[in-house]
């Protein structure tokens, strides 16, 4: 919504939404029309044929119509056309309607009881004060595409209208109940009690607003981890990617997008969901904001609660929860804009059940209160209101997105500035203020946590308190130490409210101090365990606590409604942040273990031995929070430990009881955290481990981490597990992004592999192969594909068997995410069946444009899993490029798919791998190459390597080459039995002029020397492309190398690597390829004689051209080539002649070659040599 220039007017239009999916153009901003219309065009309101547009006025039939002239106003250049875009009949003057007086003015005669723009019969008429008539739908349309900035003229005679919802006859929003509801809103929202709800306590609105950071969207796994992790992850964000949105605009329409009619606000507790709801409140009663609407309904969730079992009417309701109502009409709300704000989803106890939920459009008709509440959102109770709703992460979901139209996060205090400037609006004194924001920024905790506003009002009163006060005490670095300390301070002002005249020390507690505040504990501790945070008069009852008792410590426990409902006859309460409730409860059982309360303790941890030491106690707490789903203990397990420290235990003595810890116990529960054993846990809960050592004021392995950073040689320190969750948890938490993380490259137990995983969330790539990972460890890299921003764009998890198709399955919903970027995906041998298949190709169906690699070798997928896959393949959006489907169990069945899939436009594959399929044959290859001479095919890579192919697939592929010879760069077929005969096949392909075929692989395909006389004969025809050749395994001997050679001095060849190991060659075969590194020694880089009985001689000879200056040789393979000490000399002299190039020398499997001929060789290289010896 826009700000409304006329700030007086009272009466606004109606809204007009568009439909849902209708992403038809809509102006966005218009200028004035009263001060540019000339440059305005006109709306043209005649029915127009086509989709949506129907009998009424759709976003469809926006068209525009220039004025005559860009001097004249739009009502001049309106008259002078006659308006011929709003009547199909000519006229001069406007009739005066019978039922009441109009202002005169020129125009079109029309019918009176007729739209002035679409010339219609009125339908649900609305008048301006100028008199003429339009209908509803029409005017509203006309304003709308105005603009929300408060301009409401007449389109017909131009005149200022003093309302833009009259209606002939009609009801109109009482001005004097609109002014008296504002008055009331007013009283209700400019003064606020930050964590308290004392009278007379409160503090002006307007004088500590701190703007907070609200953008649209959402952090990702709110449903999945403790509300600490998700400021963990904000905090990491880069906050410049989002643009903040004023909470007083969530409704206002961005580019690309529909006015929005429900708007979704998440956050996490104490953030400042309601603060925002209060700014937004009050800036509308005060006039400065939103005039558009005639009236802001809050509905608080608690409220809602009280009258959850009663019947009401959506009228009732209204008049209900907001008295100075009570005159308000069914009609009035029907016709006004009206927006509702209901507050604090998560504390909801109404069933909302949006699938199966009784239709209710008659705002006078009883019902159950959720169910108003489901079909207001939903838009069948008043379709033309507003509805905002705030809730905490992890109870949002209980609204479908299709019921929302715009999703938007409070993130609070996201940057230093605005953390900087809520303590400086807190504090009058400046030096304190800055040593409040000093302090603050030299711990990472409290400063992450002081993204919350209420967290930052924790922090401030605890601060001031000591750095103001007669303590000496060090300032409180860890949120045990800050709320131990707050708690004290509470105690204190209740003392200084309540019992003045009996002043004690602030670190003392009275009998009944300690009473209520154990039971506050109890209370804290059954309604954490039950997942409340809010709770009733019943639920103190149980806990023995008198109202009265939590009312003397609002500061920690809030009473929410007023005295003056009366009709209400409950009080809800609830801790001010969910960390108070935390710390309460960790207090109450901790106490409950010194006092050997063993009814509770064995209620909580299930087996409790009365006997159990300290450290039994904290390792089977901790093993509880480890274990639960959402994590929602592990800010309770902090506190549980960080309580053990005697500076905490000093500050809360009078509360925790004599407790004497010796520092041999601090030092066996600090070693048992750092030993703990969580094989079957999350990595990301791991990690909490790691922050309870800080609340214990252990800094040792953050101390290690942080040296293991600084030095080069990390692949040599060997890292325990907890050393490992620091370091996922500082690898996250930087700012600067990984670009790798290679799990392999750690020197640490596979646990402790796997407890790095977390650190996905901030590297690029991620090579996690072969580490034991399962669907724990698949939800972790969820939400690292779902993260805003995500960094990831390959992620190798090849090799892990026990991921199946659930683990695929979770991975799957995170390729969904729009934030996922991901580009490559390496699942080779991880169990996947074609269930997976499908998981990932309905993913990828929507969200196609990112993954580009996709890689499900020996995976026994069948051909109904390919089939799916082709299916996204077909898709004009998708990005995927190469599918590589080695050893899957694949038929001809899925050539025919991959074949259809070749054939779409634009085409996609440039690289396919079937490989290892044996069941594809001839038959397969055939449907393949149909396709593959398509001139618009772009495959350049074709893998068919043991596929029971015969020469007449050779025959095929030649086709291709000739018929598409511009695009195909690789081709392997090795482990085939082609024979000789299908080389010749091949060759016709090859010795095309077009040719542009660079690697080509016939390994093991049972050739002779035949084939190599063949080869070079079309090589001879077409020299310059081909770089790479691999003929291992065949029976070539030394004529056929003779012959390769031949094609080795064509001075136009630029073969760059020749793989013959194992092709039964001997001296004969160095002796030719000396010859020929002599006469052309430019091109070739690799060299592969591996496994050939080559002897010293063969070495000898080869080592003639090696030592020729212009050899450029990087990669030689002689292992198992039966050389001696003697071979290994002839190496070491032709090393010595030319030194420069040779980075790999593969000696293995030589056992008569003896350390010292290798030492010889390595001695007498040059310093600049850079040559890697491969050894047996």
């Amino acid at each position: 919504m826009e700000e409304d220039e006329d700030v007086g007017r009272t009466e606004t239009p109606l809204e007009l939404r568009q439909k849902p999916g209708d992403t038809r153009h809509r102006p966005e901003s218009v200028m004035s029309m009263r001060t540019d219309r000339s440059r305005k065009e006109a709306p043209d309101f005649r029915p127009e044929p086509g989709p949506g547009s129907g009998p009424g006025l759709g976003p469809s039939r926006f068209r525009s119509v220039s004025p005559a002239s860009k001097g004249l106003s739009l009502k001049r250049s309106w008259s002078m056309e006659k308006l011929d875009h709003f009547t199909n009949k000519p006229g001069t003057s406007d009739t005066p309607s019978p039922t009441r007086d109009r202002k005169s003015t020129h125009g079109p005669e029309v019918d009176p009881e007729s739209c002035r723009l679409c010339q219609k019969v009125l339908g649900d008429p609305v008048w301006t004060s100028c008199g003429h008539g339009f209908c509803r739908q029409c005017i509203t349309s006309y304003w709308d595409w105005l603009g929300s900035s408060g301009d409401s003229s007449c389109p017909q005679c131009e005149e200022p209208s003093r309302t833009r919802t009259r209606t002939r006859g009609g009801p109109q929003m009482d001005s004097t109940v609109q002014e008296e509801h504002k008055l009331i809103l007013r009283s209700r929202c400019e003064h606020v009690a930050e964590g308290t709800d004392e009278t007379g306590s409160g503090t002006s609105l307007n004088q500590i607003y701190t703007e907070l950071y609200i953008t649209e969207g959402q952090s990702e796994d709110v449903n999945t981890q403790h509300e600490v992790k998700t400021l963990e992850t904000i905090y990491k964000k880069k906050i410049i990617q989002d643009k903040p949105i004023r909470c007083q605009n969530i409704f206002k329409v961005l580019p690309d997008q529909q006015k929005p009619r429900v708007v979704l606000t998440n956050g996490v507790a104490g953030v400042g969901k309601t603060f925002s709801v209060l700014k937004f409140t009050l800036d509308w009663a005060e006039g400065l904001e939103n005039q558009d609407v005639s009236l802001v309904v809050l509905l608080s969730f608690r409220e809602l609660n009280l009258v959850r079992d009663e019947q009401y009417s959506l009228l009732t309701l209204l008049h209900v929860f907001h008295p100075t109502l009570q005159k308000v009409t069914a009609e009035q709300i029907s016709v006004c804009k009206l927006l509702f704000i209901c507050d604090g989803l998560d504390e909801s106890r109404l069933s909302l059940d949006f699938n199966d939920c009784e239709v209710v459009s008659d705002v006078t008709q009883k019902k159950p209160v959720n169910v108003l509440l489901t079909n207001l959102i939903k838009g069948n109770l008043l379709p033309s209101a507003l509805i905002w709703i705030t809730s905490r992460p992890a109870a949002a979901n209980q609204i479908p997105p299709s019921c929302v139209d715009r999703v938007i996060e409070v993130r609070g205090f996201t940057t230093d500035d605005k953390k900087e400037e809520y303590f400086r609006r807190s504090f009058s004194d400046e030096d304190l203020s800055n040593k409040i924001i000093s302090h603050i920024k030299t711990s990472k905790t409290l400063h992450i946590m002081c993204q919350i506003p209420l967290f930052c009002w924790i922090s401030s009163m605890v601060l001031e308190h000591m750095l103001t006060s007669d303590q000496r005490e060090d300032l409180p670095k860890t949120l045990t130490d800050l709320y131990s300390h707050f708690t004290m301070v509470q105690t204190k002002r209740k003392k200084e409210k309540y019992e003045k005249g009996h002043e004690t020390r602030p670190e003392e507690l009275t009998e009944a101090d300690r009473e209520v505040l154990l039971k506050l504990g109890r209370l804290a501790f059954e309604q954490l365990m039950k997942g409340n945070i809010m709770f009733y008069d019943e639920d103190l009852e149980q806990c023995g606590l008198d109202i009265t008792e939590a009312l003397v410590y609002s500061g920690v426990c809030t009473e929410i409604f007023k005295t003056e409902r009366v009709m209400f006859q409950k009080t809800v309460y609830s801790f001010v942040h969910l960390s108070i409730q935390e710390f309460l409860a960790a207090v109450y059982i901790y106490h409950c273990y010194t006092n050997r309360n063993y009814e509770v303790l064995e209620g909580f941890l299930e087996r409790w031995d009365h006997n159990s030491t300290l450290e039994v106690f904290l390792k089977t707490a901790l093993e509880k929070s480890l274990n639960s789903e959402n994590g929602h203990l592990d800010l309770f397990i902090r506190f549980l430990h960080g309580l053990c420290l005697e500076s905490n235990q000093r500050v809360l003595e009078d509360l925790l009881g004599p407790t004497e810890i010796s520092s041999k116990t601090i030092q066996t529960v600090i070693h048992n955290l750092k030993e703990m054993n969580t094989d079957d846990i999350s990595p990301d809960r791991s990690i909490n481990i790691f922050h309870c050592l800080t609340e214990m004021n252990d800094q040792t392995v953050h101390q290690e981490i942080q040296e293991f950073l600084k030095s080069e040689n990390r692949s040599e320190k060997e890292l325990s597990e907890i050393q490992c969750s620091a370091l996922a948890y500082m690898l996250q938490m930087s700012e600067e992004v990984l670009d790798e993380l290679d799990l392999k490259k750690y020197n640490t137990s596979d646990e402790g592999r796997r407890r790095l995983i977390p650190a996905v969330r901030n590297c690029r790539k991620a090579q996690l192969s072969g580490c034991g990972l399962t669907e724990v460890h698949c939800e972790v890299l969820l939400r690292a594909l779902q993260s805003d921003p995500s960094h990831l764009t390959e992620l190798t998890l090849s090799y892990n068997t026990h991921l199946k198709d659930p683990g695929v399955k979770i991975l799957a919903t995170g390729l969904q995410s729009p934030q996922c970027v991901l580009e490559k995906l390496r699942l080779t041998d991880c169990q996947v069946t074609c269930d997976g298949c499908g998981f990932l190709a309905s993913a990828l169906k929507s969200n196609p444009v990112h993954l580009q690699e996709l890689e499900l070798s020996k995976n026994f997928l069948q051909d109904s899993g390919v089939e799916q896959l082709c299916e996204v393949l077909q898709i004009q959006q998708s990005a995927l490029r190469v599918l590589r489907l080695r050893f899957c169990g694949l038929s001809q069945i899925s050539c025919s798919a991959l074949a259809s899939a070749l054939k779409s436009s634009p085409p996609h594959l440039t690289e396919l791998d079937l490989s290892e399929n044996p069941d594809l044959k001839d038959s397969g290859v055939k449907l393949l190459c149909d396709e593959l001479q398509n001139p618009l095919c772009r495959l350049k890579t074709l893998r068919l390597e043991c596929c029971s192919l015969s020469q007449i697939s050779c025959s095929s592929l030649s086709m291709v080459l000739k018929s598409n010879s511009a695009h195909l760069r690789e081709l392997d077929l090795s482990k085939n039995k082609l024979q000789d005969v299908g080389v010749e096949l091949l060759t016709p392909g090859l010795e095309n002029p077009l040719c542009r075929l660079k690697t080509l692989r016939l390994r093991l395909c049972r050739l002779s020397q035949i084939s190599c006389s063949t080869l070079v004969s079309a090589l001879q025809s077409n020299p310059s492309h081909l770089v790479e050749l691999d003929l291992s395994e065949n029976d070539l001997q030394d004529l056929g190398v003779t012959h390769l050679c031949v094609f080795l001095q064509n001075p136009h060849c630029k073969l760059q690597t020749l793989r013959l190991s194992c092709c039964k060659l001997t001296h004969i075969s160095c002796s030719s390829l000396a010859s020929a590194l002599q006469s052309n020694p430019i091109h070739l880089t690799e060299l592969d004689l591996s496994e050939n009985k080559l002897q010293d001689s063969g070495v000898q000879q080869l080592c003639t051209g090696m030592k020729m200056p212009q050899c450029r040789l990087e990669t030689i393979r002689l292992n198992h080539c039966s050389i001696t000490d003697t071979g290994c000399s002839s190496l070491a002299s032709a090393l010595q002649s030319n030194p420069f190039h040779l980075r790999l020398l593969d000696l293995r499997s030589n056992p008569c070659i003896h350390d010292s001929a290798l030492e010889f060789l390595s001695a007498g290289l040059s310093p600049y040599c850079g040559l890697h010896i491969l050894r047996s």
